[in-house]
Protein backbone atom coordinates (compact mmCIF):
# COMPACT_ATOMS: atom_id res chain seq x y z
CA UNK A 1 0.00 0.00 0.00
CA UNK A 2 2.88 2.41 0.88
CA UNK A 3 4.46 1.77 -2.51
CA UNK A 4 1.18 2.65 -4.25
CA UNK A 5 0.99 5.92 -2.28
CA UNK A 6 4.55 6.80 -3.23
CA UNK A 7 3.77 6.18 -6.92
CA UNK A 8 0.67 8.37 -6.72
CA UNK A 9 2.61 11.20 -5.03
CA UNK A 10 5.36 11.02 -7.65
CA UNK A 11 2.74 11.11 -10.42
CA UNK A 12 1.08 14.18 -8.90
CA UNK A 13 4.43 15.97 -8.53
CA UNK A 14 5.44 15.13 -12.08
CA UNK A 15 2.06 16.24 -13.40
CA UNK A 16 2.23 19.52 -11.50
CA UNK A 17 5.74 20.17 -12.83
CA UNK A 18 4.61 19.48 -16.40
CA UNK A 19 1.65 21.80 -15.93
CA UNK A 20 3.86 24.59 -14.56
CA UNK A 21 6.35 24.07 -17.39
CA UNK A 22 3.56 24.33 -19.96
CA UNK A 23 2.25 27.53 -18.36
CA UNK A 24 5.75 28.97 -18.23
CA UNK A 25 6.31 28.14 -21.90
CA UNK A 26 3.00 29.74 -22.86
CA UNK A 27 3.85 32.90 -20.92
CA UNK A 28 7.28 33.01 -22.57
CA UNK A 29 5.77 32.72 -26.03
CA UNK A 30 3.34 35.54 -25.21
CA UNK A 31 6.22 37.82 -24.17
CA UNK A 32 8.55 36.89 -27.03
CA UNK A 33 8.61 39.47 -29.82
CA UNK A 34 9.16 39.37 -33.55
CA UNK A 35 10.53 42.31 -35.51
CA UNK A 36 8.50 43.33 -38.56
CA UNK A 37 9.67 45.73 -41.27
CA UNK A 38 7.18 47.63 -43.43
CA UNK A 39 8.79 48.73 -46.69
CA UNK A 40 8.28 49.59 -50.34
CA UNK A 41 10.03 48.68 -53.56
CA UNK A 42 10.69 50.64 -56.75
CA UNK A 43 8.74 53.89 -56.67
CA UNK A 44 6.06 52.49 -54.35
CA UNK A 45 3.66 51.63 -57.16
CA UNK A 46 2.75 48.13 -55.98
CA UNK A 47 2.14 48.96 -52.33
CA UNK A 48 3.01 47.55 -48.92
CA UNK A 49 5.62 44.86 -48.28
CA UNK A 50 6.49 43.21 -44.96
CA UNK A 51 9.58 41.38 -43.76
CA UNK A 52 10.26 39.70 -40.41
CA UNK A 53 13.21 38.96 -38.15
CA UNK A 54 13.62 36.88 -35.01
CA UNK A 55 16.95 38.47 -34.05
CA UNK A 56 16.78 42.03 -35.37
CA UNK A 57 19.59 41.45 -37.86
CA UNK A 58 18.32 39.04 -40.50
CA UNK A 59 15.06 40.12 -42.16
CA UNK A 60 13.21 37.82 -44.54
CA UNK A 61 10.25 38.75 -46.75
CA UNK A 62 6.72 37.63 -45.97
CA UNK A 63 4.59 36.19 -48.79
CA UNK A 64 7.79 35.73 -50.85
CA UNK A 65 8.15 39.50 -51.15
CA UNK A 66 4.78 40.10 -52.84
CA UNK A 67 2.78 43.26 -52.18
CA UNK A 68 0.27 42.86 -49.34
CA UNK A 69 -1.78 46.00 -49.99
CA UNK A 70 -2.36 47.90 -53.26
CA UNK A 71 -2.33 51.72 -52.93
CA UNK A 72 -5.52 53.63 -53.79
CA UNK A 73 -5.17 56.96 -51.93
CA UNK A 74 -4.11 60.18 -53.62
CA UNK A 75 -3.81 61.08 -57.27
CA UNK A 76 -0.56 59.25 -58.02
CA UNK A 77 -1.48 56.24 -55.86
CA UNK A 78 1.97 55.45 -54.52
CA UNK A 79 2.77 53.80 -51.17
CA UNK A 80 6.26 55.00 -50.26
CA UNK A 81 7.77 55.19 -46.76
CA UNK A 82 5.08 53.07 -45.03
CA UNK A 83 5.05 53.61 -41.26
CA UNK A 84 3.04 51.25 -39.03
CA UNK A 85 2.38 51.89 -35.33
CA UNK A 86 0.24 49.89 -32.89
CA UNK A 87 -2.02 51.68 -30.42
CA UNK A 88 -3.16 50.75 -26.91
CA UNK A 89 -6.18 48.88 -28.26
CA UNK A 90 -4.01 46.67 -30.46
CA UNK A 91 -5.02 48.32 -33.72
CA UNK A 92 -2.29 49.06 -36.26
CA UNK A 93 -2.26 52.47 -37.96
CA UNK A 94 -0.29 53.18 -41.14
CA UNK A 95 0.64 56.39 -42.95
CA UNK A 96 2.65 56.73 -46.15
CA UNK A 97 3.77 59.04 -48.96
CA UNK A 98 1.16 58.98 -51.73
CA UNK A 99 2.98 61.17 -54.24
CA UNK A 100 6.11 63.19 -54.95
CA UNK A 101 4.13 66.44 -55.04
CA UNK A 102 0.68 66.20 -53.39
CA UNK A 103 -0.42 68.10 -50.28
CA UNK A 104 -1.47 65.17 -48.12
CA UNK A 105 -0.63 61.69 -46.92
CA UNK A 106 -2.18 58.23 -47.02
CA UNK A 107 -3.78 56.50 -44.02
CA UNK A 108 -5.31 53.07 -43.29
CA UNK A 109 -5.72 50.80 -40.27
CA UNK A 110 -5.91 47.08 -39.56
CA UNK A 111 -6.37 44.78 -36.57
CA UNK A 112 -4.51 41.80 -38.04
CA UNK A 113 -2.12 43.13 -40.77
CA UNK A 114 -4.20 41.17 -43.29
CA UNK A 115 -7.54 42.97 -43.65
CA UNK A 116 -7.18 46.73 -44.08
CA UNK A 117 -9.66 49.59 -43.85
CA UNK A 118 -10.49 51.80 -46.80
CA UNK A 119 -7.51 53.98 -47.59
CA UNK A 120 -7.84 57.71 -46.95
CA UNK A 121 -6.09 60.81 -48.21
CA UNK A 122 -5.49 63.30 -45.37
CA UNK A 123 -4.83 66.81 -46.78
CA UNK A 124 -2.49 68.03 -44.03
CA UNK A 125 -0.82 70.71 -46.22
CA UNK A 126 -3.84 71.73 -48.29
CA UNK A 127 -4.06 75.05 -46.43
CA UNK A 128 -0.61 76.09 -47.71
CA UNK A 129 -0.90 77.43 -51.28
CA UNK A 130 2.89 77.23 -51.76
CA UNK A 131 3.35 73.74 -50.32
CA UNK A 132 5.00 71.46 -52.85
CA UNK A 133 4.88 68.03 -51.21
CA UNK A 134 4.22 65.82 -48.16
CA UNK A 135 7.06 63.34 -47.70
CA UNK A 136 7.85 60.43 -45.38
CA UNK A 137 5.06 60.75 -42.78
CA UNK A 138 5.47 58.86 -39.51
CA UNK A 139 3.33 58.27 -36.43
CA UNK A 140 4.43 58.46 -32.81
CA UNK A 141 1.96 57.08 -30.27
CA UNK A 142 1.99 59.01 -27.00
CA UNK A 143 0.78 56.37 -24.52
CA UNK A 144 0.44 58.80 -21.63
CA UNK A 145 -1.95 61.06 -23.55
CA UNK A 146 -3.39 58.29 -25.74
CA UNK A 147 -2.69 60.58 -28.70
CA UNK A 148 -1.07 60.04 -32.09
CA UNK A 149 1.47 62.52 -33.41
CA UNK A 150 1.74 62.48 -37.22
CA UNK A 151 4.76 64.31 -38.65
CA UNK A 152 6.29 64.66 -42.11
CA UNK A 153 8.50 66.89 -44.28
CA UNK A 154 7.28 69.55 -46.72
CA UNK A 155 8.78 72.26 -48.87
CA UNK A 156 6.85 75.54 -48.78
CA UNK A 157 8.18 77.79 -51.52
CA UNK A 158 9.65 81.03 -50.15
CA UNK A 159 10.23 79.82 -46.60
CA UNK A 160 13.68 79.46 -45.02
CA UNK A 161 15.54 81.10 -47.93
CA UNK A 162 18.83 80.94 -46.02
CA UNK A 163 19.05 77.21 -46.79
CA UNK A 164 17.60 77.35 -50.29
CA UNK A 165 19.56 75.52 -53.01
CA UNK A 166 18.74 75.21 -56.67
CA UNK A 167 20.06 71.65 -56.71
CA UNK A 168 17.67 68.69 -56.57
CA UNK A 169 14.65 70.60 -57.86
CA UNK A 170 15.10 73.32 -55.20
CA UNK A 171 13.43 71.32 -52.42
CA UNK A 172 13.99 72.91 -49.00
CA UNK A 173 12.14 70.92 -46.34
CA UNK A 174 11.12 71.46 -42.78
CA UNK A 175 9.05 69.12 -40.64
CA UNK A 176 5.39 69.71 -39.75
CA UNK A 177 2.85 67.82 -37.61
CA UNK A 178 -0.72 67.26 -36.51
CA UNK A 179 -2.14 65.31 -33.57
CA UNK A 180 -5.20 63.08 -33.38
CA UNK A 181 -6.89 60.63 -31.05
CA UNK A 182 -9.08 58.89 -33.61
CA UNK A 183 -7.71 59.63 -37.12
CA UNK A 184 -11.01 61.38 -37.83
CA UNK A 185 -10.42 64.84 -36.39
CA UNK A 186 -6.97 66.45 -36.41
CA UNK A 187 -5.31 69.47 -34.88
CA UNK A 188 -4.20 72.30 -37.12
CA UNK A 189 -0.89 71.76 -38.90
CA UNK A 190 2.11 73.25 -37.06
CA UNK A 191 5.85 73.51 -37.63
CA UNK A 192 7.48 70.53 -35.94
CA UNK A 193 11.25 70.85 -36.43
CA UNK A 194 13.37 73.66 -37.89
CA UNK A 195 17.01 72.60 -37.43
CA UNK A 196 18.52 75.29 -39.65
CA UNK A 197 19.00 72.90 -42.56
CA UNK A 198 16.97 71.06 -45.18
CA UNK A 199 15.52 68.11 -43.18
CA UNK A 200 13.49 65.00 -44.07
CA UNK A 201 12.77 61.46 -42.83
CA UNK A 202 12.20 61.92 -39.10
CA UNK A 203 11.49 59.12 -36.63
CA UNK A 204 10.96 59.45 -32.85
CA UNK A 205 12.14 57.07 -30.14
CA UNK A 206 11.36 57.52 -26.43
CA UNK A 207 14.19 56.45 -24.11
CA UNK A 208 13.91 56.90 -20.33
CA UNK A 209 11.57 59.86 -20.60
CA UNK A 210 13.60 61.61 -23.29
CA UNK A 211 12.48 61.84 -26.90
CA UNK A 212 15.03 61.32 -29.64
CA UNK A 213 14.28 62.53 -33.17
CA UNK A 214 16.40 60.79 -35.80
CA UNK A 215 16.45 62.87 -38.99
CA UNK A 216 18.20 63.08 -42.34
CA UNK A 217 20.25 66.19 -43.03
CA UNK A 218 19.21 66.73 -46.65
CA UNK A 219 21.72 69.53 -47.32
CA UNK A 220 22.98 69.36 -50.91
CA UNK A 221 25.60 72.14 -51.04
CA UNK A 222 27.94 70.93 -49.68
CA UNK A 223 26.34 67.47 -49.51
CA UNK A 224 25.57 66.06 -46.05
CA UNK A 225 22.95 63.32 -46.60
CA UNK A 226 23.47 61.75 -43.16
CA UNK A 227 21.45 60.76 -40.09
CA UNK A 228 21.57 62.92 -36.96
CA UNK A 229 19.75 63.04 -33.60
CA UNK A 230 17.85 65.88 -31.90
CA UNK A 231 16.44 65.62 -28.37
CA UNK A 232 13.38 66.89 -26.48
CA UNK A 233 11.53 66.47 -23.20
CA UNK A 234 8.18 66.20 -25.04
CA UNK A 235 7.28 64.19 -28.16
CA UNK A 236 5.91 67.29 -29.93
CA UNK A 237 9.05 69.28 -29.06
CA UNK A 238 10.70 71.67 -29.04
CA UNK A 239 13.71 69.65 -30.18
CA UNK A 240 17.23 70.93 -29.72
CA UNK A 241 20.02 71.19 -32.29
CA UNK A 242 20.84 68.06 -34.27
CA UNK A 243 24.00 66.33 -33.10
CA UNK A 244 26.91 65.06 -35.13
CA UNK A 245 26.18 62.47 -37.86
CA UNK A 246 25.81 58.88 -36.66
CA UNK A 247 26.18 57.45 -40.17
CA UNK A 248 29.34 57.23 -42.25
CA UNK A 249 30.78 58.51 -45.52
CA UNK A 250 27.80 57.51 -47.66
CA UNK A 251 24.35 58.91 -48.37
CA UNK A 252 21.72 57.57 -45.95
CA UNK A 253 17.97 58.18 -45.51
CA UNK A 254 14.81 56.75 -43.98
CA UNK A 255 16.04 55.88 -40.45
CA UNK A 256 14.05 53.51 -38.24
CA UNK A 257 15.03 52.40 -34.74
CA UNK A 258 14.73 49.14 -32.76
CA UNK A 259 16.01 47.95 -29.38
CA UNK A 260 17.80 44.62 -29.85
CA UNK A 261 19.08 43.19 -26.60
CA UNK A 262 21.20 45.88 -24.93
CA UNK A 263 21.70 47.82 -28.15
CA UNK A 264 19.81 50.38 -30.20
CA UNK A 265 19.94 49.66 -33.91
CA UNK A 266 19.23 52.38 -36.46
CA UNK A 267 18.44 50.92 -39.88
CA UNK A 268 18.50 53.15 -42.95
CA UNK A 269 18.48 53.12 -46.73
CA UNK A 270 21.87 53.43 -48.46
CA UNK A 271 19.95 54.54 -51.50
CA UNK A 272 22.91 55.26 -53.78
CA UNK A 273 24.28 51.77 -53.10
CA UNK A 274 20.74 50.29 -53.37
CA UNK A 275 20.92 48.40 -50.08
CA UNK A 276 20.05 48.79 -46.41
CA UNK A 277 22.57 49.78 -43.74
CA UNK A 278 22.64 50.01 -39.95
CA UNK A 279 24.53 51.47 -37.00
CA UNK A 280 24.47 50.23 -33.41
CA UNK A 281 24.95 51.83 -29.98
CA UNK A 282 24.52 50.88 -26.33
CA UNK A 283 24.51 54.48 -25.07
CA UNK A 284 22.98 56.45 -27.97
CA UNK A 285 26.21 58.46 -28.14
CA UNK A 286 28.83 56.17 -29.69
CA UNK A 287 27.86 54.37 -32.88
CA UNK A 288 29.33 51.40 -34.75
CA UNK A 289 28.50 50.63 -38.37
CA UNK A 290 27.12 47.08 -38.64
CA UNK A 291 25.87 47.21 -42.23
CA UNK A 292 27.78 44.02 -43.03
CA UNK A 293 25.90 42.14 -40.27
CA UNK A 294 22.35 42.84 -41.40
CA UNK A 295 20.28 41.40 -44.21
CA UNK A 296 17.08 42.74 -45.78
CA UNK A 297 15.00 41.56 -48.77
CA UNK A 298 16.51 42.38 -52.15
CA UNK A 299 15.10 45.63 -53.51
CA UNK A 300 13.63 46.78 -50.21
CA UNK A 301 13.44 50.53 -49.61
CA UNK A 302 13.10 52.22 -46.25
CA UNK A 303 10.12 51.95 -43.96
CA UNK A 304 9.57 51.19 -40.27
CA UNK A 305 10.66 48.39 -37.94
CA UNK A 306 8.10 47.53 -35.23
CA UNK A 307 7.49 44.58 -32.91
CA UNK A 308 4.60 42.16 -32.45
CA UNK A 309 4.02 39.23 -30.11
CA UNK A 310 5.34 35.90 -31.35
CA UNK A 311 1.91 34.33 -30.90
CA UNK A 312 0.33 37.03 -33.11
CA UNK A 313 3.05 36.56 -35.72
CA UNK A 314 2.58 32.78 -35.80
CA UNK A 315 -1.08 33.28 -36.73
CA UNK A 316 -0.33 35.46 -39.76
CA UNK A 317 -1.32 33.58 -42.94
CA UNK A 318 1.63 34.77 -45.02
CA UNK A 319 4.27 32.51 -46.55
CA UNK A 320 7.63 32.58 -44.78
Amino acid sequence: MDSIKRICIRFLIAGSFAFLLACSSTAYQAKKKVYLFSYFTGNGEDGLHLAYSLDGYQFKPLEEGASLLTPTAGGDKLMRDPCIVQGRDGRFHMVWTVSWNEKGLGYAYTDDLVNWSEQQFIPVMEHEPNARNTWAPEIFYDEEKDTYLIYWSSTVTGRFPETQSEEENAYNHRQYYVTTKDFISFSETRLFYEPGFNVIDGTIREVDGEYLLFVKDETREPPKKNIRIARSEQPEGPYGPAGEPITGDYWAEGPTVAKVGDYYLVYFDKYIEKRMGAVMSSDLENWIDISSRINFPVGSRHGTVFQVDKRFFDQLPFKR
